[in-house]
């Protein structure tokens, strides 16, 4: 019997039975193993890090991509850092009104590998005439591009490696510079509870380069440590508190979203409640309770 071991938290481990090694290799970036499992099903790992399973994957993307395109209201661009894995383009693109999703992945070996062993996640998003994949920087497109995009999902890894860069000030400048009037950037934020830094750092970061600064929250289990925490940043402060009734007439009218059987986790009304962060969190970020 094999185990595969995440470190990423100081003095815990996880451990996941290893049925079968699907794949396994170190990249120009990464280290990178795909195996089964009997409880999480297929598994993505990058440097002995938990990036996402077949078994829980749904809640992470559809919280990651719904939340801002339906909060925002009228989205039809958005630009996608990392994600190589396809879950949250795959989620983007269930919106009809969605024109072009651009997904910059540092690493296109996370992308190929991801296609052929987790087809699940990207459930074909990488054959959408409206998706278009950039190998690249994620600072340096950022920087560079003169693509104006409504929304901004920074679906990254943690804070180690090659992932650092993407929860810097100057980044978030950079992602705020590829922003439409209005529109709203989402990060991966870790969770609270073991990586309580990263909520001290990121409103640090994005206060600096936006007016409306405030997290939301979701349980993903095989993100061990309970609350999983996604920041949130736009000038328009009233994206954030969108009433349940219309955040329903939103998804009513959106046609793809209402043949989609396989919506799990996202709701108006968790979308709503998902803002009430408990007041542990709130204070561990700095957080304003009144706004």
């Amino acid at each position: 019997m094999e185990w595969f071991e995440e470190t990423l938290h100081h003095n815990w481990r996880q451990t996941i039975e290893i049925k079968e090694i699907l794949f396994r290799d170190k990249t120009d970036h990464q280290d990178m193993i795909i195996f089964q499992s009997d409880r999480c099903g297929r598994v993505l790992a990058l440097d002995n890090i938990v990036q996402t399973t077949e078994s829980d994957e749904f809640i992470y993307h559809e919280m990651i991509a719904h939340m801002p395109i339906i909060g925002h209201g009228n989205a039809k661009k958005v630009l996608i850092i990392g994600g190589g894995d396809g879950g949250t383009a795959r989620e983007a693109l269930k919106h009809k009104t969605i024109e072009k999703v651009t997904m910059v992945e540092i690493d296109r070996y996370v992308v190929d590998l991801s296609e052929k062993y987790l087809p699940s996640l990207n459930g074909g998003a990488f054959q959408d005439p409206r998706f278009e994949l950039i190998i690249e920087d994620g600072l340096k497109y950022t920087a560079e591009t003169d693509e104006r995009f409504d929304v901004v999902i920074v679906d990254s890894t943690d804070p180690v490696g090659p992932g650092a860069v993407l929860f810097t000030e100057s980044f978030y400048g950079q992602c705020k510079r590829c922003l439409t009037e209005g529109g709203i950037l989402i990060t991966q934020s870790g969770v609270p509870y073991f990586q309580p830094d990263e909520l001290d750092m990121i409103p640090n970061n994005l206060r600096p380069h936006f007016k409306d600064v405030w997290f939301f929250v979701a349980p993903i289990p095989t993100y061990v440590g309970g609350h999983m925490a996604f920041g949130w940043a736009t000038d328009d402060a009233a994206k954030r508190h969108v009433p349940v009734e219309e955040l329903r007439k939103r998804l009513d009218t959106t046609e793809a979203l209402k043949a989609s059987p396989d919506m799990r986790q996202y709701s108006p009304e968790v979308h709503f409640g998902a803002f009430a962060i408990p007041p542990w969190i709130q204070k561990l970020a700095k957080l304003e309770t009144n706004s």
